[in-house]
Formats: C-alpha cells, sequence, structure tokens
C-alpha cells in the first residue's frame, strides 16, 4: 500500500522524535555553535523527507531523500564530537547514534524503493 502523506512514513515519525530528543538533550548546551549545528542537522532529516514528498516528482523525492540521510550522517558525526569533547556522555550519544544510523538505513530503502520505481 502506498502512503498519502509524509506523515504516514515511520522514518518521517521517527526523525521527528529524534530532532524533539536532540532539542531536549541539549538544552542546557553552553556550546551554542555546536547545539545550534546539531539542532538544525536533527531538524533537517525530517524536513527533507516532508519536502521531497511534497514536490509530486518522484526524483525530486529521491534528491531531498539524499540530503536528509547527509543531515543523519552529519548529526551523527556531532554526536561523535559532542562525546570526545565532553558535552555529551556515552550513555547518552550511543542510543542517538543507533538511531542515527537506522533512520539511515531507513532512508536508503525508501531511496531505493523509490528508484525502483522509476525503473518500472
Amino acid at each position: 500500500m502506498a502512503y498519502r502523506s509524509f506523515e504516514e512514513l515511520d522514518v518521517w515519525k521517527r526523525s521527528c522524535k529524534l530532532a524533539v530528543e536532540i532539542y531536549l538533550t541539549l538544552k542546557a548546551c553552553k556550546e551554542f555553535s555546536l547545539r545550534d549545528q546539531m539542532n538544525k542537522a536533527a531538524v533537517s532529516i525530517s524536513s527533507n523527507i516532508a519536502e521531497g514528498a511534497e514536490r509530486n516528482s518522484v526524483k525530486e523525492f529521491i534528491r531531498f531523500l539524499h540530503i536528509a540521510k547527509g543531515s543523519s550522517a552529519e548529526l551523527r558525526t556531532q554526536l561523535y564530537i559532542a562525546e570526545k569533547i565532553g558535552i555529551l556522555t556515552a550513555k547518552t550519544t550511543r542510543p542517538l547514534i543507533t538511531e542515527t544510523k537506522e533512520i539511515s538505513s531507513m532512508l536508503q530503502g525508501l531511496i531505493k524503493s523509490k528508484e525502483l520505481k522509476t525503473k518500472l
């Protein structure tokens, strides 16, 4: 069954939840530059899924899914950095890193399924 709206996509739901977790986790962080960059990367994942889905073009949707996947990798990198410089603990970053990996995997699966449909 095809989805009717991006709000139905599990990857969009999970990426929204991740963005909220990042915002709450970094709420008291005084490293404003890294905090803001991490918040932007987190929000960018779900935002690009939504924007691509609303473009009414499979090619455009795929392009925005790739951008979302890049934002997930960007956030994962920033989580590693935040841990290494002592802003976040490993206990905090590990589940968030795992979630970014799973979201990236879901995005890759969605990209592949969309690419297959364009070849049919």
